[in-house]
């Protein structure tokens, strides 16, 4: 899927680039044809205005009206024909120039071209009669032929550059879409691991009561233990779509103002009698009236999931700290906890889905998904979550 993906931002981007650079070029050629033309008709205009010039090709003084291979007819009033012109023409063969002539006489357009002979015309009148002055196309014909082979030589090797800074754009275009193709599988087949063992609990025990041969102690216990097990895949579930939730932008929906030191320091509170009864014991060093735009219900329960994490795995030989301070525009939030120390590799991977630092945290009934939740929460609102550990202590900011 993702090969197809490329290619296909590939053709499109190729296709796009070749109808601009086709434009691009389109409109050199054409307006240099017009300015050719344009200059064209315009020294033609100079010859036809000054008739003595086109006797005196050799002067240097007839400025750019020598430099056109040209020459006029001029139409007298009885139709007597004078013909003039530089060295670049024979005009010996009358027959031929009449001809010409004849063809311009009988065009409507003051202004043409004589396509079969390549030569431009322009008619203009005369106190001496009707004048047509005639221009060779050759060489303004092979210009614009040399300005598109160019044209063509250059765009051929942009185009082939292009398709090489292509190739590299797609597989920089779709390098997150690949890795969150890869976060997505992975993020099944953890939730599928995770559901897989309560199921079977749950199925061993179900089957376990069709048998008459258990007392209903023995049936008691399976029971009790289908509840516990359903009510582990409960949590699990509710994880789930709690990271669902986020990551589809409902949080951004319900941000206001809130007292985050207010709001630090009462859900602090709540857990007191929870730390008091494990042996633990809570400090809090908040500066008052930080105020922050958020949701106050993901934002109770960003700490939520900081101290709940923090007394699964803190030691009893020292204090949880919940601090709170500004530091420039920003606020920081510290959960800090006695504990074992977490290697540099578990630090950056501590916030995906589903890991755990040790196996020994699936035990205490953790899936792995709090530190995502919490990421997804500080992701929404625009911070920056990241765990350190130093001299004994875990610190989450």
């Amino acid at each position: 899927m993702l090969k197809k993906l490329r290619i296909k931002f590939i053709c499109m981007l190729m296709v796009v680039i070749t109808i601009m650079l086709c434009f691009i070029f389109g409109l050199v050629i054409h307006f240099t044809r017009l300015a050719m033309e344009s200059q064209s008709i315009q020294v033609m205009h100079s010859i036809a205005d000054n008739p003595f010039a086109l006797r005196q090709p050799e002067n240097t003084g007839g400025s750019e009206q020598v430099q056109l291979p040209f020459f006029a007819v001029q139409i007298g009033r009885r139709r007597e024909l004078e013909v003039s012109g530089n060295s670049y023409y024979d005009l010996s063969d009358e027959d031929a120039v009449l001809k010409i002539t004849l063809l311009a006489l009988d065009a409507e357009d003051q202004v043409g071209v004589l396509s079969d002979y390549g030569l431009r015309y322009l008619k203009t009148n005369s106190p001496m009669g009707q004048r047509i002055v005639f221009a060779d196309m050759s060489s303004e014909k092979a210009a614009i032929a040399n300005l598109m082979r160019s044209c063509a030589f250059v765009g051929s090797l942009s185009l082939l550059a292009f398709l090489g800074i292509s190739i590299l754009l797609a597989h920089w275009a779709v390098k997150p879409v690949d890795q969150a193709w890869k976060q997505q599988k992975q993020f099944v087949a953890d939730a599928s691991h995770e559901l897989k063992t309560p199921l079977t609990v749950i199925l061993t025990n179900a089957e376990l009561l069709q048998y008459p041969d258990y007392d209903e102690t023995m049936k008691a216990q399976f029971v009790q233990s289908i509840l516990s097990m359903s009510h582990k895949m409960r949590e699990l579930v509710e994880s789930l779509l709690e990271l669902a939730r986020i990551d589809n932008g409902t949080v951004k929906e319900c941000l206001e103002k809130v007292n985050f030191s207010e709001l630090l320091s009462d859900e602090a509170e709540a857990f007191e009698a929870l730390f008091f009864e494990k042996g633990r014991d809570l400090s809090l060093s908040i500066q008052p009236d930080i105020f922050v735009r958020g949701s106050e219900s993901h934002l109770r329960q960003l700490l939520g999931i900081l101290l709940d994490n923090a007394l699964k795995y803190s030691t009893l030989d020292g204090d949880i700290t919940v601090s709170l301070s500004w530091h420039g525009s920003h606020c920081t939030m510290g959960v800090a906890n006695p504990g074992p120390e977490i290697s540099r590799e578990d630090l950056r991977n501590i916030f995906k889905r589903f890991y755990r630092v040790d196996q020994a945290r699936g035990l205490n009934g953790s899936y792995g998904l709090g530190l995502s939740i919490a990421q997804s929460i500080v992701g929404v609102h625009k911070g920056k979550i990241w765990a350190e550990s130093k001299k004994g202590i875990n610190t989450f900011y």
